[in-house]
């Protein structure tokens, strides 16, 4: 299976259709039994988050200042399962907690654990936001919690665009030319706990160079739509809120990442009337405007 463009050769059976013959630039093993020296060696750890009712347990063998080459991690996912891994090394190992579920370890796998994984390994700069394609140009939808991502990813799928991410989009740049990286073939528009939604048969195959970001301002129902471009500084700080797993030991170089994708990629703030009856309305204006772009030099 391929998730995040990454080649993911495992030893158990996902209850998801990940069968999407896509591009890759990785390859990752999942296996089962950690070695217990693996295990033994992680001895200091702290709370990540709260996520979809569970606690998430970080835990390596020093102060989580800094990520070495060989340094051990395990990502504990509480009652469900936990992955191991070394810095540096293809192989990630599970170790169910209590009864195994595969169906959850597959949901804490692909939408939580990998991302954080590939942005401590550096494989990808991730932000959170929807992603499609209109006529083969990715646009990605960037907005506050409940700010309509989802609810706008799936109007545009619903009207037959390419999917590319539904929350997390993986990024990189090659050539000068920054580069989308399809997530996986699912898509969430409800808030259900654990669950990765359904299943969307038009999903992109390729890595493509990054089109645009609209960033959604909620308006009153009454509104016109208008979009708007973001310049200078503001395009800086209308996209850090967005950008996923920046640490402390590589912030600058995180930054300086989002200060290219600003010099190369052009960003528009679009109001969005509050009123799911205007999505037609909504969806084209933003594909009219897409076609009208020429390029992503600002």
């Amino acid at each position: 299976m391929i998730l995040y463009g990454i080649k993911i050769e495992s030893d158990i059976v996902f209850e998801y259709d990940f069968s999407q013959h896509t591009q890759y630039r990785y390859t990752k093993q999942l296996r089962a039994n950690p070695p217990s020296r693996l295990k033994e060696s992680v001895t200091c750890g702290l709370k990540l988050y709260w996520a979809h009712g569970r606690k998430v347990y970080l835990y390596t063998n020093r102060e989580f200042d800094r990520y070495d080459a060989y340094q051990p991690f395990c990502y504990q996912v509480e009652n469900i399962v936990e992955f191991y891994w070394i810095a540096g090394e293809n192989v990630i190992y599970y170790e169910f907690i209590g009864t195994p579920d595969t169906h959850l370890l597959s949901f804490w796998f692909t939408h939580l654990m990998l991302p954080f994984y590939m942005a401590l390994e550096q494989m990808y700069d991730i932000f959170h936001g929807g992603a499609v394609e209109v006529e083969g140009k990715p646009i990605l939808f960037l907005a506050p919690s409940t700010g309509g991502k989802s609810t706008m990813t799936d109007f545009f799928i619903r009207k037959n665009h390419t999917l590319i991410s539904d929350d997390k989009v993986p990024t990189f740049i090659q050539d000068g030319m920054f580069y989308v990286v399809g997530s996986h073939p699912y898509h969430r528009p409800y808030r259900k706990f654990e669950d990765l939604g359904y299943r969307v048969e038009n999903f992109i195959k390729k890595f493509k160079p990054i089109h645009a970001f609209y960033l959604l301002e909620r308006a009153d129902k009454d509104a016109d739509i208008s979009i708007e471009e973001v310049r200078g500084f503001a395009k800086f700080h209308s996209l850090l809120p967005h950008y996923l797993f920046t640490f402390p030991w590589n912030r600058l170089k995180r930054l300086e990442y989002l200060s290219q994708i600003n010099n190369a990629i052009r960003v528009f703030r679009i109001k969005v009337p509050w009123d799911l009856e205007r999505l037609p309305e909504v969806h084209d204006a933003i594909v009219s405007h897409t076609n009208a772009i020429e390029g992503n030099t600002p």
